[in-house]
């Protein structure tokens, strides 16, 4: 009985092995994926590792460098302030990469926790949260992020908390679903049947089933909230001057005078915007099609 025991564990986890590194070969074939994470991996790097190599102050104030262009003191230019736009944008995409990266995760442990729930135990439980859930979805988050920062107040700390509040129902729902199709499934039943717990078949056997979703529902998710951050940086309930943030920076630079006349000081943060979301999208895309092999899209 043990012999087959481990034989049929071997098995198993041969099979596993052999489906990652099918995975992995379907995402290094992604070209546009593979630049994304590379151009992902450049941005944070630089957001990271610069400003301990490199004294980078983005609130010092050079009064003889106001709206200078770019030049060797000043790479990308100073804005109306005489701030360094270099230093404010490594600092700026920071805050960004920093929210977007921690909202997510706060969100996916609480919607992955209340999607295992819900899905699991069924009953009055999935009543109660997929009625919190479709009362969230119905209204639009961004008019929701921006009543719950009105009354908490605005910081990096109350953005990331109010996204990762109001971000966890697609998640929810998404965890909700596959545990729904697979609670079932003879694989449970039969650890079931050698006496294991009901947390232990959630965290040892169902979890790592949806661990290829969540990855791609994170990376969307990050996408979407630096979109957010920037948005609210740009009405001013993100982050607080003068912490540099790629929203606030662009907030900044509205004036029509500083439009046309400054365009180094908006044209930075708005393309480092666009690079992330566009990088982080493309890295989704390359591991939908990896985790999927059901997928016919072509890298």
């Amino acid at each position: 009985m043990t012999s087959v025991g481990d034989t049929a564990v071997q098995v198993a986890v041969a099979e596993h092995e052999s489906l990652t590194r099918q995975a992995i070969r379907r995402f290094l074939r992604h070209r546009l994926a593979i630049i994304g994470l590379l151009v992902l991996a450049f941005v944070a790097a630089v957001a990271v590792f610069l400003p301990l190599a490199v004294r980078l102050d983005p609130t010092a104030t050079d009064y003889g460098a106001i709206r200078q262009p770019p030049g060797p003191g000043h790479p990308l230019g100073a804005d109306q302030s005489g701030r360094d736009v270099w230093a404010r944008l490594v600092y700026g995409s920071r805050i960004s990469l920093l929210v977007g990266f921690g909202a997510v995760a706060l969100y996916l442990a609480i919607g992955t926790a209340l999607g295992m729930i819900a899905g699991f135990l069924g009953g009055f439980a999935d009543q109660l949260v997929m009625r919190a859930t479709d009362t969230l979805l119905s209204i639009p988050i961004l008019l929701l992020i921006i009543v719950f920062i009105a009354v908490v107040g605005p910081g990096l700390t109350s953005v990331i908390v109010v996204i990762a509040l109001l971000g966890w129902p697609p998640t929810t729902r998404l965890v909700r679903a596959q545990l729904l199709s697979l609670r079932e499934a003879e694989f449970v039943t039969a650890v079931r049947v050698v006496g294991v717990g009901n947390l232990g078949i959630v965290l040892r056997h169902l979890l790592p089933n949806i661990f290829g979703p969540l990855t791609v529902v994170a990376t969307f998710g990050v996408a979407q909230a630096i979109l957010l951050e920037a948005s609210l940086s740009f009405l001013g309930l993100g982050v607080r001057p003068p912490v540099p943030s790629l929203g606030e920076m662009i907030n900044a630079a509205r004036a029509p005078s500083t439009l046309q006349g400054l365009p180094w000081v908006w044209l930075p943060p708005g393309i480092v915007i666009a690079l992330l979301v566009l990088a982080v999208n493309f890295i989704g895309d390359g591991l939908r099609d990896a985790l999927d092999p059901r997928s016919t899209r072509r890298a």
